[in-house]
């Protein structure tokens, strides 16, 4: 039987490997992708308030913009069409994969949180050592170069 290295994805990894290590994705690559990712969801947001002639008010984007969030970036790529973009992607702070969609949810969550305060959240990542924003904390993830 061959060993595995800590490129294969293992139901191991965590144990052995420990920590994601490597580098994390800068300030403007994420601004890049959130840049994109919010176009993308202008676009949707301004159909579907169309669509529904702003009558139930902007709990229909925000709840688009969970789900895009979530199932995009609790995928196994892990990314967003705006991080594919900018070439980065989410992964786990304990083994280096996929996040999942529970803690994808959670991010998406508390990103809205990270922009509560004059978009400090995001801004967190600036003088962070593992250059993360509150939601990666929050959720456990590190953003790093696809």
């Amino acid at each position: 039987m061959e060993s595995m290295t800590a490129t294969e994805e293992s139901p191991l990894a965590p144990e052995q490997f420990g920590r994601a290590s490597g580098p994390r994705a800068g300030f403007w690559r994420r601004l890049y992708g959130t840049v994109v990712d919010a176009i993308i969801l202008a676009v949707g947001g301004a159909i579907l308030e169309a669509t529904l002639r702003g009558a139930a008010g902007d709990a229909p984007a925000v709840l688009v913009g969970l789900a895009y969030f979530t199932l995009f970036v609790g995928s196994a790529d892990g990314q967003s069409p705006g991080m594919r973009v900018a070439g980065i992607r989410v992964i786990s702070s304990g083994w280096g994969g996929s996040i999942g969609y529970r803690r994808a949810l959670i991010r998406a969550v508390s990103g809205y949180i990270s922009a509560l305060i004059f978009f400090l959240g995001f801004l967190w990542m600036l003088w962070d050592n593992e250059k993360q924003c509150w939601h990666d904390k929050l959720a456990g993830d590190f953003v790093v170069p696809a």
